[in-house]
């Protein structure tokens, strides 16, 4: 006998009959009709426990029988076909004991089905009721009806739990393989019941893994081609120095060495007028050339890029892999702002060298463009982590083949939270690589990043690994008031000579866009760069600052790392940056290859926490330190100390009375 044929008596009658053509009984809503409501808030179960579907209808056969009601109609589900049951069922086979069974808990959620949707499809298509209990491991499932709906809903129950519930859907296009519907899926049913076998769960063994780390890093990287690392040769002149005569020489720094068995190099630096290195140069490329990884730290300006570029060249001409059969690009540098890796790009086209072909990867760029670009053939890859992760996740470039790779502005990328982006990146790098990282500061971060993805590295720094602001440029610092700031910043361009150039630092890009509108209005050619500014937009005002059309930048800390510009003149910050790392970033943006320079700061009340340490980094440059502003450190400290030692009453008392007082003569003072 069929799941949905009626059920006869002994006398061969049929005991329920089809719906006939008599209108419907009109549907009630869950709030008119309790019997309809079994599972969710209603019974307050969402998230607690388990739902006893159905409890609130588990009760005797006579009051199931005046809510069910006396005629012939169609349940809600009416449209589909299910013949509800009438009153006149025999009233012995609705009074059959319970039946119960368990189930794995697990499978209780196939039974009840989304906000108890399957159970409610099970009870009218059976005529059953359903109650499910929680137990500790296995859930309880109780039947309720007549002998022949219990049988019905246990059979349709295993067959649920057998199946993964892949038999037993509702919704509007999906067919039922019991509800006599027809099913309308484009695939066959035994392709949906494969698709809905879940495959079996298997458990990792974390421990297991950790364990063999190493083995399963060397197996991943057992087919790598040979790579070289050393191609330095040291002059005999620099052999025969004394220890004297090099440090005579780091002073004087007036000849190269390092590249004197690379003709086609030294032609490049003669074609560009190259005359000495710097210091940071001078030190970096007999270590890169001797295929160690290296951390350069030096101030913004001092030719960090081209310490790591021209060896990077030679390094990849060197290798034993022919360029044709690497399958992807040999160098990659990694840095924190498009601006930047525009800048580098632009420095390595210079210094070109064998004909090496690079290309700029970076967020808000043509991503199809840029994709193109890498599947034609590339050398060398100069990237923002964040779009070079995306290439990566797509499986749309190839990283394996990298064998050195440059970290720039380490300290910058890390302020950026680039650091998870840069750790993926590095997991499909080989592990022998030669890596370099550049830094104008020696923060925490870049300790344990230098830490973590070096191997032995040599540590190279010019100066000082204390933080420290070039000392070719003057640095003066007002005290202002906040509404005092637009005029200051105003009497200052008006006192520009016509040669001058300036970066105006702000906080915000809001703040960036009201003071360059303000600037047109009066008059005066302006350029702002933030990073709300469409990409084609920034390298137009970048384009316009360099090329002198406009002599006035409005930027954000966008444009404090890296940004080189060699006839910037002046640095005015408007607004102080949030920590002193990036004030000696803006201060680094003039004054730069040697060239002398000035920066103007205007500092307010609110800047108070940053004045010790602006004092120790203008005494550091040997720079002139405002009475005010030592003034204002020391009631910094003393505020700290109270803070730390009060009580915290005294604490709150203190910040409520906190601010700058004004006198009738005009006079103010700093109370804390």
């Amino acid at each position: 006998m069929s799941d949905w044929e009626d059920e006869y008596d002994g006398d061969g009658e049929a005991t329920q009959k089809p719906a006939t053509s008599s209108a419907p009984a009109p549907w009630k809503s869950p709030r008119e009709d309790r019997q309809n409501v079994f599972f969710g808030a209603n019974n307050r179960t969402r998230f607690g426990g388990w739902a006893e579907v159905g409890a609130d209808r588990s009760r005797e056969g006579s009051e199931f029988k005046s809510r069910r009601g006396g005629g012939c109609g169609f349940s809600r589900r009416s449209d589909r076909g299910i013949p509800r049951r009438r009153a006149s069922d025999d009233e012995s086979s609705r009074s059959s004991p319970p039946v119960t069974f368990t189930v794995e808990n697990a499978s209780v959620g196939k039974i009840i089905g989304r906000g108890g949707a399957k159970v409610r499809e099970l009870e009218e298509s059976t005529g059953a009721r359903i109650k499910i209990n929680k137990g500790n491991y296995e859930g309880e499932v109780v039947l309720f009806g007549s002998s022949l709906a219990q049988q019905k809903a246990k059979e349709m129950i295993e067959e649920l739990v057998a199946d993964g519930g892949s038999r037993f859907r509702s919704g509007p296009g999906r067919g039922s393989d019991y509800g006599g519907a027809k099913n309308t899926s484009v695939w066959s049913a035994a392709e949906l019941q494969a698709a809905n076998v879940a495959p079996p769960r298997v458990s990792i063994d974390w421990n297991l893994i950790r364990e063999n780390k190493d083995k399963f890093e060397e197996l991943k990287w057992k087919d790598l081609p040979p790579m070289a690392k050393k191609f330095y040769t040291e002059a005999e002149s620099v052999s025969k120095l004394t220890a004297e005569e090099v440090s005579e020489w780091r002073k004087e720094n007036n000849n190269i060495f390092a590249f004197e068995l690379y003709p086609e190099v030294m032609e490049n630096i003669v074609r560009v007028g190259f005359v000495k290195p710097t210091p940071i140069q001078s030190q970096a490329w007999p270590v890169l050339l001797s295929g160690e990884d290296l951390i350069a730290i030096a101030q913004t300006g001092t030719g960090k890029t081209l310490a790591y570029l021209l060896p990077g060249f030679i390094h990849m001409d060197g290798q034993p892999v022919p360029r044709a059969e690497r399958g992807g690009p040999g160098m990659l540098v990694l840095t924190p702002t498009r601006e930047l890796a525009l800048q580098i790009e632009t420095e390595c086209n210079k210094y070109r060298y064998k004909d090496y072909k690079s290309i700029c990867i970076y967020g808000g760029g043509d991503r199809r463009s840029q994709i193109d670009l890498v599947k034609s053939g590339v050398d060398i890859v100069i990237a923002t982590p964040g779009r070079l992760n995306d290439l990566q996740m797509n499986e749309l470039i190839n990283l394996c083949s990298i064998t050195y790779l440059v970290l720039d502005e380490a300290d910058r990328m890390l302020d950026m939270g680039f650091e998870p982006q840069i750790m993926k990146i590095l997991l499909d790098i080989r592990p022998d690589r030669q890596t370099v990282m550049t830094s104008a500061t020696w923060p925490t971060g870049v300790r344990r990043l230098a830490k973590s993805y070096l191997k032995n590295p040599m540590m190279v720094y010019v100066g000082t690994l204390d933080l420290a602001a070039v000392n070719t440029v003057l640095q003066t610092v007002l005290i202002v008031h906040e509404e005092e700031k637009k005029s200051y910043v105003f009497d200052f361009i008006r006192n520009m000579l016509p040669e001058d150039k300036v970066i105006i630092f702000v906080g915000k890009k809001l703040v960036a866009d009201d003071l360059s509108s303000d600037m047109c209005l009066q008059g005066l050619a302006v350029q702002s760069l933030h990073g709300d500014r469409e990409q084609c937009d920034r390298e137009e005002a970048l384009k316009d600052f360099k090329e002198s059309h406009v002599r006035i930048l409005v930027a954000t800390d966008l444009a404090s790392r890296g940004l080189d510009v060699h006839d910037v003149t002046h640095v005015f910050n408007y607004d102080f940056p949030r920590n002193i790392e990036e004030y000696v970033h803006r201060v680094g943006r003039t004054g730069r290859a040697g060239r002398s320079g000035a920066a103007v700061t205007l500092v307010t009340r609110e800047n108070w926490r940053m004045a010790p340490e602006l004092i120790s980094i203008l005494e550091r440059a040997g720079q002139e330190v405002p009475e005010e502003l030592v003034l204002m450190a020391e009631r910094y400290e003393k505020h700290k100390s109270e803070k730390m030692f009060n009580p915290r009453g005294e604490q709150g008392r203190r910040r409520e009375g906190g601010g700058r007082r004004g006198h009738r003569d005009g006079s103010q003072n700093w109370a804390f």
